[in-house]
């Protein structure tokens, strides 16, 4: 019975006007901002492995291009709707991760700490709306490629 529900209710969940507008919205401006953030690990790929390095990241300078890649990939996989769990996951984790490691406010200097803390709730904010496109994985979305592993 309750996954009748759920199927039910996942095939209703872009049915009201201008939802799947909205919902398409929301993913290009998610999906584009973050994909430009990860143009700007390989435009400033000194600048940011040199910030990892400071703050005890292993192999800095990969560490920045691969993230710079993740965010791209992750950023353009939920714009378009293509392999939407592994790039709404992949961000998720790396976004958690990176708040905790890089942007850890409360072992810095009083002086960065406002620009740490703003980074680090930036970095909160995202890794949970990555977490909300992931639990719709599963379901079709409107104006999507649609294209998965699975």
């Amino acid at each position: 019975m309750l996954d009748t529900i759920l199927l039910q209710g996942a095939s209703d969940l872009f049915n009201s006007a201008g939802s799947a507008e909205v919902f398409l919205l929301a993913r290009l401006l998610f999906g584009f901002v973050l994909a430009f953030m990860g143009l700007n690990h390989f435009m400033m790929t000194d600048g940011l492995a040199g910030y990892s390095e400071a703050k005890g990241i292993p192999a800095p300078r990969l560490a920045t291009l691969f993230s710079g890649g993740l965010l791209i990939f992750g950023g353009l996989g939920v714009a378009t709707g293509a392999f939407v769990t592994l790039a709404a996951g992949g961000l998720a984790v790396f976004l958690l991760v990176s708040a905790v490691t890089i942007h850890d406010f409360w072992a810095v200097p009083e002086d960065q700490q406002q620009d740490e803390m703003t980074s680090f709730l930036k970095n909160a904010v995202m890794a949970g709306a990555s977490l909300a496109f992931l639990a719709l994985a599963s379901a079709p979305w409107p104006y999507a490629l649609g294209v998965s592993l699975l």
